[in-house]
């Protein structure tokens, strides 16, 4: 049974988040109305109930001393009782011998109570006001003479069950105009819903992320629209996002591919006339496949790059505290490893940042490798790690030739070569990924002219613990 009592809410709530906000706004409705009612009605039925019973004791306590005056001027046993009406209140004289007098006609009354008799008797004080509501008799009791008069009204329930009968039926008129109303201010109130539901339809079936939902109403809904425009614009900025990266990654897959094939045509026709041997030198054989091999690397690091640009800021590492210092060392000699004949003077300190080490040491090396590229034999790449203030400032230097002003700009573009960097190799991401990265981690990143008349790329990170800085490594190559 207690199983069976726990199942019944469940089942209640259950079909309750299954119905429609109309009809639940229409159910509430009637709801209300209906328990205002029904406690209107208790209340109303209290005070009607009192205000009858106060108005029959004073009717009854009237008519008794009516007739008790009448019984001291004529004497109990020959005041007169006028004949029972059929319909009223009760008399009764109560003689002294104990004996009874009723009008004729009268229904029986119950026997004279113990209270009443002392009344009579005049054991008890010359007034005793009594209410009795056995077998629904209201009874009021007056000394009088030698004995007692008394007045006796039946409890008429009448007047209170038509009272509760009409506001039954008025209750059941306002429940269902309640519900009615509350359907038209359902469906009125919720008409903007119904047509933003009907927009986000057909921007879902349309794919039309242009086609903007119309700003209405006010409050919540007006916000809710403006919302939902937002959340329109990101997602057209994505798809252009997304168009544009595929549109660049096809022009930049261009030129590699179109050479790569080339040369393993020009390989496979030389290789069917049999004339591979002698059409080509060793020398320029070495050369053909040192360019197959440095355009499949090419191919390599721009898929590589635009993976990982175009998987955004979607990362399953987590931000942590990390010092600053230990990703800047572990992408150095990432960059070392992978240029032995790399030079880079580090001078860094300990700055604590929250971030993610491996997308931050990803940073750090795209900004080292794009520094070897320009930085002469002779002049190693300068990296430098220092905190300032709330941030942690990251600066890597090249003695290169350095960034025009023009480019300037458009360093941190996706794909973006100046004129004097398209004869080198690289694809074009590794700033972009630099940037995206740092802004991930609400940093910023810029570029200026170094001292040495290089590049001079500078990253800012906000620090998480401001404690003193412990030099990491000396100056070194």
């Amino acid at each position: 049974m207690s199983g069976h009592a726990r199942r019944e809410p469940r089942r209640l709530t259950r079909w309750w988040r299954r119905q429609s906000l109309r009809t639940r706004m229409t159910v509430i409705a009637a709801t209300a109305i209906a328990v205002s009612v029904f406690v209107a009605f208790q209340v109303a039925s209290e005070l009607m109930d009192w205000k009858l019973r106060e108005t029959a004791v004073t009717q009854l306590h009237a008519d008794a001393r009516s007739l008790a005056t009448n019984a001291q001027r004529a004497g109990l046993a020959q005041v007169q009782l006028s004949p029972y009406p059929g319909s009223g209140r009760l008399v009764r004289v109560i003689l002294p011998d104990g004996s009874t007098r009723t009008p004729a006609g009268q229904p029986e009354l119950p026997p004279v109570s113990e209270g009443a008799g002392r009344v009579a008797r005049g054991a008890s004080a010359d007034l005793l006001e009594s209410t009795d509501w056995n077998d629904g008799y209201r009874v009021y009791t007056l000394r009088a003479a030698d004995g007692a008069v008394q007045v006796v009204d039946v409890a008429d329930d009448g007047p209170i069950n038509e009272f509760g009968f009409g506001m039954l039926l008025i209750g059941l008129f306002c429940v269902a105009g309640g519900a009615l109303v509350g359907r038209a201010v359902a469906r009125t109130g919720l008409a903007p819903i119904d047509r933003l539901t009907a927009a986000a339809v057909r921007v879902a079936n349309t794919q039309d992320l242009d086609a903007g939902i119309p700003d209405e109403g006010g409050g919540e809904i007006r916000r809710l629209i403006q919302a939902i425009n937002d959340m329109l614009a990101a997602l057209r900025d994505s798809r252009r996002a997304q168009r544009l990266l595929a549109e660049d990654a096809a022009h930049e897959l261009k030129t590699p591919l179109t050479s790569l094939r080339l040369n393993i045509e020009l390989l496979v026709r030389l290789d069917r006339r049999g004339t591979l041997d002698t059409a080509l030198s060793a020398q320029s054989r070495t050369r053909l496949l040192n360019d197959l091999g440095a355009q499949v690397a090419e191919l390599s690091t721009l898929a590589a790059e635009l993976t990982d640009l175009a998987r955004g800021d979607i990362s399953d590492e987590g931000a942590e505290p990390l010092d600053l210092a230990d990703v800047v060392v572990a992408a150095v000699a990432q960059a070392r490893s992978r240029v032995p004949d790399l030079e880079v003077a580090l001078d860094v300190t300990s700055v604590w940042v929250s971030g993610r080490p491996a997308a931050l040491q990803r940073a750090v090396l795209n900004l080292v490798d794009n520094a070897g590229k320009w930085s002469p034999e002779d002049q190693p790449v300068q990296v430098r790690l220092r905190a300032e203030g709330a941030s942690a400032v990251l600066e890597v230097d090249d003695a290169g030739p350095g960034i025009d002003a023009a480019d300037a700009p458009r360093v941190f573009d996706r794909f973006y070569r100046a004129d004097s960097a398209r004869a080198m190799p690289g694809s074009g991401l590794g700033l972009s990924i630099v940037q995206r990265v740092v802004h991930a981690h609400g940093g910023r990143a810029a570029v200026a002219r170094s001292a040495r008349g290089g590049a001079l790329l500078r990253l800012e990170l906000p620090v998480t613990d401001p404690a003193s800085s412990v030099v990491h490594s000396p100056s070194g190559s």
